[in-house]
């Protein structure tokens, strides 16, 4: 049983906050940078700490940790209400381990004006954990918000090339995404008459008094397409890549390892359970644009970028494809497998964004034409960057390998065919994923190579990099060698009457 004096999930959500606020009212640097590593900590210790003590204390209902705090808004039935399900402790255990990776990457990244950039990253890390711990549904997409608002600012200021467009862009669709997510969140809590924004409360009465079937189909479509934004859906995806080419590093790392998985969340959580007719209606469209779009378009796009970090995100994108057909396979291990594959993508994909930049920081260039023999320089990188794309392209032995595996079992009884088609995206990812790894670390070094190692010779990893990366890929292989560690709560909450039968 969980011990501490303390909410735990609070306790992760205020901590990165608090630590924001200080550091916003003049918290000398020192200082700063000392306490930042306490609180990008308290998160991923909370986070594992969930998941220790998930099933010692998860109650009937399928919540573990389940605390309301007043707000004063109740008599409009707005709570913070915090608890972990079978289906978000993963994500929140997730959210800590990547937020600590991305901090310590930050720490020592020796960024112009770095209090700004650790305040900003800690309200992302805040937000994040806020997502994945909220019972409420305002509470649920306030969060996301509040984690949305330092994305934009950190790409326009921190940003790379193209900083202001990229910026701009993803301002563009994803406060856009947001607004037609939010317009049918009202609508579900209009038209379901609970009278509360409580989750718990809204699936009782929605299953009790079930809205009509156009009415279901209606409010699915605004969460799906505003959602489908906020994730990438083919053909409302071109923020990402250009975005995630721009974004500084640690702000990649947490956007798409973590935030991004807002608007999948929000339809497995919300969408389907609620209003199930709904989502019945668009899972056959969904399923081809999944397939035909973020597979297999998006996917021949990834083989022809030359530049790395522009891979990365268009890979990141073709990815969400696969999520996408396993809610559209509509089935308990359909849904399972995009869970899986969530948490493992998103630590899959920190990363790889971790290991460009610092591939950047030794070559000074992003364009893998240009580079070549790395491998002789720095084998450590070159361990890590190989291991990372094995765990992409979903070979055995990492996490990602479960996620697929199941989508693609889920998705046969749905559509052979959509199957076979998904399956082809998998010898993609090797083909851009395995052609990279040689561009950049193997074969001869360029002659813009052979003058940066001349000039500038490359070093290996210094242990400030490599720890983070090395949490990153441990938590890879851990679920990729014990995925029974997550399946089992998720299928818990999958299976309510099952898990309450066993109680």
């Amino acid at each position: 049983m969980s011990n501490l004096p303390f909410d735990p999930l609070l306790m992760a959500i205020a901590a990165p906050l608090v630590l924001a606020l200080l550091i916003a009212l003049g918290l000398p640097k020192r200082w700063s940078v000392r306490l930042a590593y306490v609180a990008f900590a308290i998160p991923l210790l909370m986070g594992l700490h969930t998941w220790w003590h998930f099933a010692a204390v998860a109650k009937t209902s399928g919540y573990a940790f389940l605390t309301s705090y007043s707000t004063g808004l109740e008599g409009v039935g707005i709570a913070l209400k915090l608890g972990v399900n079978g289906i978000s402790m993963p994500l929140f255990a997730m959210a800590g381990i990547v937020g600590f990776a991305a901090g310590l990457y930050a720490i020592q990244s020796g960024a112009e004006r770095l209090k700004i950039y650790l305040m900003l990253l800690l309200i992302m890390q805040g937000g994040l954990m806020g997502v994945f711990a909220s019972v409420d549904v305002f509470f649920f997409y306030f969060f996301h918000e509040l984690a949305l608002i330092p994305t934009f600012i950190m790409v326009g200021v921190w940003g790379g090339r193209d900083r202001a467009y990229a910026a701009m862009k993803m301002t563009i669709y994803l406060t856009a995404g947001a607004m037609v997510s939010l317009l049918g969140l009202i609508a579900l809590y209009v038209k379901s008459g609970a009278k509360s924004f409580d989750l718990i409360a809204l699936k009782a009465q929605l299953a009790a008094q079930p809205l009509a079937g156009s009415l279901q189909t209606t409010i699915f479509a605004l969460l799906l397409f505003g959602f489908g934004t906020l994730v990438s859906l083919w053909p409302l995806h071109t923020w990402a890549p250009l975005g995630y080419g721009a974004a500084p590093s640690s702000n990649a790392m947490l956007h798409a390892g973590v935030l991004k998985k807002f608007g999948l969340y929000g339809l497995i959580q919300i969408g389907l359970p609620l209003i199930p007719a709904g989502a019945a209606h668009w899972m056959t469209p969904l399923a081809w644009l999944a397939v035909l779009g973020n597979v297999l378009v998006v996917g021949f796009i990834t083989i022809a970028q030359r530049d790395l970090k522009q891979m990365i995100g268009y890979s990141s994108v073709m990815h969400m494809g696969y999520a996408f057909l396993g809610i559209a396979a509509g089935s308990t291990m359909g849904i399972g497998g995009v869970v899986m594959m969530m948490v493992a993508h998103g630590l899959s994909v920190a990363l790889l964004f971790l290991l460009a930049t610092s591939i950047h920081h030794r070559t000074h260039t992003f364009a893998m034409d240009e580079m070549g023999g790395l491998a002789q320089q720095t084998p450590v990188l070159a361990a890590l960057f190989v291991a990372a794309t094995f765990a992409s392209i979903g070979l055995p032995g990492f996490a990602n390998f479960w996620g697929e595996l199941t989508i693609f079992v889920a998705l046969w009884k749905f559509s052979p065919l959509i199957t076979a088609l998904a399956i082809a995206g998998v010898i993609i990812s090797a083909v851009y994923g395995l052609r990279s790894v040689a561009r950049v670390f193997f074969g001869p070094a360029t002659a813009r190579m052979a003058d940066v190692a001349t000039r500038h010779p490359p070093a290996d990893l210094t242990w400030a990099e490599k720890a983070p990366a090395l949490l990153l890929l441990v938590a890879l292989l851990f679920v990729g060698l014990w995925p029974k560690s997550m399946s089992e709560s998720i299928n818990g909450a999958l299976a309510p009457k099952t898990q309450m039968a066993n109680k």
